[in-house]
Order: C-alpha cells, then structure tokens, then sequence
C-alpha cells in the first residue's frame, strides 16, 4: 500500500498502480527524483534503480517479479533497447517504456519497432508520466498521438535483424544474398522493410540510428553459420 495525502491532508492508503518498477538511468538526480514522483503518486509500491545494463540485467535475473522497466534510452557503451533481447532470451515479458530526451519522430518509430510499450519524453509533465504508466499498466501501448500504429509492434523479425546487422558491416546486397543464401529480391524486400521500420531513407540513416538506438552492436562480426540458414 503506498500512503498519499487528499486535499484536506489526510493520508490514505491506495494500492499502487504497479507494484513493482525498475528504472534504468546513469543519472542520478533524474532517476531518484523520479522514483521519487512514482511513489508519491501511488504509481508504484517499490522502486529499484539501474546505471547501466549489466546491473538491469543483475537485478531483472534476481528478481523476476519486476512489474514494470523504465529504460533510458541512451546508457553509456550500449543503447537502452539492447536490453530488449536479453528480456526475450531470458523470458520475461516485462513491459518496458523508454524514457528519452529525444523526442523527434524517427527515435519514436524506432522505440516502436524495438517492441517497447510506451515512450515517455524526458520534457514530459505529470499528467503525462501517469497516463502513460496507467496505460502500459492496463496492457496498453502509450506512444504519442500524433504517430500512426508502428507497422509490426513487436519489432524486427530475425531475418530483418540479420540484414540490419549485415547492412552495419557495410556489405552490399549481393552479399548480403550470398551470406543468408537468400535471392536478391528478398534481401531487397527486407531492406526496404527495414528503413520503413526505422522510419528512415538510405543505408547511412539506418545504420546510424539503430547503432544509436542500440538495436546494433559497436562490435560487429560476422554471423555464425547458424543464423545463416533462412
């Protein structure tokens, strides 16, 4: 129960909106004052807090029963959506919502295909943090209104996230075609599938705002025989 005051200053107690939240940011005055906020306004009935994605990773592993992630778009070494496939590989289908200082239409589209709940712009006010937490918290998805529906909402699909990673190593299509042993056609028909997820226009923006956005590594290879299979 998290106690609040009316406005004759009585304390009451109301169940929290979610009871459990995670918020992953490398700065402290803004994560602490906003864990702050969540708990004053009944959002959440405990706070924990993240610097980086090895220690979201720690504390997702040591407790699964997190009801809710509040992830920062931009961490230090690695974007804030990396931490998307450690949630799929691990199974835990905690809703996230990103909470970023950018704001322009193509890192909301991107946030989007990375398979996030919500965005919250880090400008936002208070009535716009509790409709967007009460949203994802219903089930919902919480992106702004001013955005038409992400084209697949869950994201990526593997061959898509293959040829994004193969675009970032520079290769062209052909052989991207002889590295996935796909026709040349196909591997056109993802990249095009690609820049429409992303929201943008040529090979340069792509790779650019996925590597940002941390839906690509700094650290490319070669993919494995294994993901090489159609």
């Amino acid at each position: 129960m998290t106690q609040i005051s009316d406005d004759t200053g009585i304390r009451q107690s109301i169940e929290p909106t979610v009871g459990h939240i995670l918020i992953v940011d490398d700065h402290p005055l803004f994560s602490n004052g906003l864990g702050d906020l969540l708990l004053r306004e009944g959002l959440a009935g405990h706070i924990d807090h993240a610097r980086n994605l090895n220690e979201a990773q720690q504390q997702l592993s040591a407790a699964p029963g997190i009801d809710l992630i509040l992830l920062d778009l931009r961490l230090p070494r690695e974007g804030g959506l990396a931490l998307m496939p450690f949630l799929a590989s691990a199974g835990l289908p905690t809703p996230v919502i990103v909470i970023s200082s950018a704001e322009d239409e193509g890192t909301v589209r991107a946030v989007q295909a990375a398979g996030v709940q919500g965005f919250l712009p880090k400008s936002a006010g208070r009535r716009q943090l509790v409709r967007v937490i009460r949203a994802v918290a219903r089930g919902e998805t919480a992106f702004p209104a001013s955005l038409p529906p992400a084209a697949s909402p869950s994201g990526l699909t593997p061959r898509q996230q293959q040829v994004l990673t193969l675009l970032a190593e520079g290769l062209p299509n052909k052989r991207i075609c002889q590295v996935l042993d796909l026709t040349e056609h196909t591997v056109k028909t993802h990249v095009k599938a690609v820049f429409q997820q992303l929201d943008v226009h040529n090979r340069t923006e792509c790779v650019a705002l996925a590597r940002s956005l941390g839906l690509i590594s700094d650290r490319l290879g070669v993919l494995d025989a294994d993901q090489r299979s159609p």
